[in-house]
């Protein structure tokens, strides 16, 4: 468990990147989350299940960096067309902040 008093996702994050079709890095992340449903009509689904990995994965990885710790935490994505999935979201806990930060998502193996 991460202890923070905050979990943040910025909206641009997933309208910009996680689902943007055009993002030289994001899209193919796109594709695969519009591949299961998620479009910029749900995006409150697809930030409530990305805070729930969050509060309730497993934590895979920890890596300290000049800026903080970056937590590598895995689990399952209800979607809108009813799979589940497995993803891997990276999150940074900045140094002298109490605030976890997501930084990005992608399929799990």
């Amino acid at each position: 468990m991460i202890n923070c008093k905050q979990r943040v996702i910025a909206r641009e994050k997933l309208e910009e990147y996680l689902l943007s079709s055009t993002h030289l890095v994001g899209r193919a992340k796109a594709k695969f989350f519009r591949h299961f449903g998620f479009n910029e009509s749900n995006l409150e689904r697809l930030e409530t299940g990305l805070l729930l990995i969050s509060t309730a994965g497993d934590v895979k990885d920890r890596l300290q960096t000049p800026y903080g710790t970056k937590f590598v935490i895995e689990g399952m994505l209800d979607t809108p067309v009813g799979n589940r999935v497995k993803i891997r979201t990276v999150w940074m806990l900045e140094s002298k902040e109490d605030v976890l930060r997501f930084l990005t998502a992608y399929p799990a193996r």
